[in-house]
């Protein structure tokens, strides 16, 4: 994603735009997670290294708090979220 909304929020109705700018916000914080983790693996320096995935770990953080949020105002995400732990649990019961 690298800093670009992925979607037009002009183009969303006016109702959905705080649940789209929450969601764009999770991938960016994933986007970033990812990064930083992806160059962790690479450094050879264990100060960058360490620093890299504390940073990474602040992001997951942010996750939770722009996930909380989207919780609070998409009742549907509240529903599909617990259908979806709901069956992954069906699943492991097999």
């Amino acid at each position: 994603m690298l800093s670009t909304i992925p979607i037009d929020l002009s183009e969303i109705d006016t109702k959905n735009v705080d649940k789209e700018i929450l969601r764009a916000s999770i991938i960016a914080e994933l986007d970033a997670i990812n990064l930083y983790e992806q160059m962790a693996s690479l450094t050879k320096s264990e100060a960058i290294k360490a620093n890299l995935l504390d940073v990474a770990r602040e992001e997951k953080t942010h996750v939770g708090e722009f996930h909380a949020l989207l919780l609070q105002i998409d009742s549907e995400q509240v529903d599909e979220l617990a259908h979806g732990k709901r069956e992954v649990e069906e699943l492991a019961e097999k």
